[in-house]
């Protein structure tokens, strides 16, 4: 399938399934209400449970957030595209469907250039990962497709993946927290921006 039709699918509130650097994600629209819900029913999802925005940039990081602290930039530079999500303070341009109502919202830049590239021809993006909900995130694209009874398609890359989920680092309070420890570590991100400082235990 041509890259043409990918762009079809999502602009027609289809979901693709897309390789990241980590593990493959379920690609929908993320200002596209129906999208969204079509993504949390496929994925069996419960709904309380906020969606990340994947993002191609961070310029569209700060047009969906507020309150970022002073060193965000540097922490993009260090470590964007890559295996990080962000936590930020959600503003009002964040719909309710995309993060439950909550006053936060996750962004995500994934490495791949494809992916990439799809997340910035449709500006925002929802990737979760391109699995049912509760099982192991999808590595290998024939099985992934299997698991949702084909009723998606996407870019099979399975050499691209580490299997491993990005570390999310929450940075919507006071002080910096690590939610989840995956491929980048607190100490890796000490070193390349030292002015954050870290909850205890965090």
């Amino acid at each position: 399938m041509a890259d043409n039709d990918f762009v079809k699918i999502l602009e027609g509130s289809g979901a693709l399934v897309l390789p990241t650097e980590t593990v493959y994600g379920l690609f929908a629209k993320a200002l596209d209400e129906y999208a969204v819900e079509r993504v949390y029913a496929l994925k069996q999802r419960p709904k309380d449970k906020a969606m990340n925005l994947n993002v191609a940039d961070f310029e569209t990081i700060l047009d969906y957030s507020k309150n970022q602290p002073t060193y965000l930039r540097k922490l993009y530079d260090a470590f964007l595209p890559g295996p990080l999500t962000i936590i930020l303070q959600a503003n009002a341009k964040v719909p309710t469907w995309i993060n439950s109502g909550l006053p936060t919202v996750g962004f995500r830049v994934p490495n791949h250039p494809k992916t990439l590239e799809f997340i910035r021809s449709q500006q925002v993006l929802i990737g979760p990962s391109a699995n049912i909900s509760g099982k192991n995130s999808g590595t290998v694209f024939k099985e992934i497709l299997k698991d949702f009874d084909n009723q998606v398609t996407g870019y099979d890359d399975d050499y691209a993946l580490t299997g491993q989920d990005s570390t999310i680092l929450d940075l919507s309070g006071e002080k910096a927290r690590i939610l989840r420890q995956g491929a980048i570590t607190k100490e890796d991100i000490i070193l390349q921006v030292p002015e954050i400082v870290f909850e205890d235990n965090a």
